[in-house]
């Protein structure tokens, strides 16, 4: 059963893009469960419906906590219009966190396209960017709000793995973060580019080789990145962790990884 919580956090509004499971559901599982009012959101409302119906039969979160709004980030109309109904449904939001991201197998130079380069960054960094600008104004209004951006460690230290458009659109989400904290701290607000290693999330199934169970298994886990993001979001408002880097012991990023 969950027991109230005693948390910094507790009323205060979240939105979490791609809610409907890996990070973006355990950090909605992880602040709901801290009395925050959270709505996730994603292109498949009937996942994200299961997945809070899931979370509640488990105990996880109490009943009412996770809402959700179906979005694909990378409509820029739709991610305004979505935003309004957030905020209207939440009185505000205090917490935004861009976690939907996205990648394909034939990823690589040889094997890329136009089209699909355009997709990736789509999501990946232009969703962000246009979901903190639907929420822009009312943190201002306020004076203080969090935005938490799921970048990678590929982001951070280049490597080969996950392809140039993957690579660059998560460079550009840690460069939006700084540029975000550079322009809206003297406004009370602060952003955080955090860069994870390998995660065990749906997002593997997308790699030209799939890691086996075992090398998931040593991977960072998705509870991993929902307890990091109640960290950044439950420290007190003068605090800004720019960046935030986590990877798991085992790190194959510094290394040749299949793929």
């Amino acid at each position: 059963m969950t027991q109230p919580s005693t948390s910094t956090l507790r009323g205060q509004r979240a939105w979490i893009t791609g809610g409907g499971s890996g990070i973006g559901l355990a950090a909605a599982t992880a602040l709901a469960s801290l009395g925050v009012h959270v709505v996730i959101s994603g292109r498949d409302h009937g996942k994200l419906v299961a997945a809070v119906q899931r979370a509640e039969a488990q105990g996880s979160v109490p009943p009412e906590m996770i809402r959700c709004a179906g979005l694909d980030v990378a409509d820029r109309a739709q991610v305004a219009l979505v935003g309004q109904a957030v905020q209207d449904l939440l009185g505000g939001v205090d917490i935004l966190v861009n976690s939907a991201g996205t990648n394909v197998p034939r990823r690589h130079w040889a094997q890329t396209d136009a089209a699909t380069f355009e997709q990736v960054l789509a999501v990946n960094l232009n969703g962000a960017a246009w979901c903190t600008m639907a929420v822009l104004d009312g943190m201002r209004a306020r004076g203080r709000g969090t935005v938490i951006n799921v970048a990678s460690f590929v982001g951070w230290h280049l490597g080969r793995l996950t392809g140039p458009a993957y690579t660059a659109s998560k460079a550009g989400l840690i460069a939006l973060t700084h540029s975000f904290n550079l322009e809206e701290g003297a406004n009370g607000l602060r952003a955080t580019a955090l860069c994870p290693g390998e995660v065990a999330t749906p997002i593997m199934l997308t790699r030209p080789v799939v890691p086996t169970a075992d090398e998931q298994a040593r991977m960072l886990q998705e509870a991993d990145l929902g307890r990091t993001i109640q960290f950044i979001a439950e420290l007190p408002t003068h605090v800004c962790i720019n960046e935030l880097v986590i990877t798991p012991v085992l790190n194959r990023l510094y290394g040749a990884v299949p793929g």
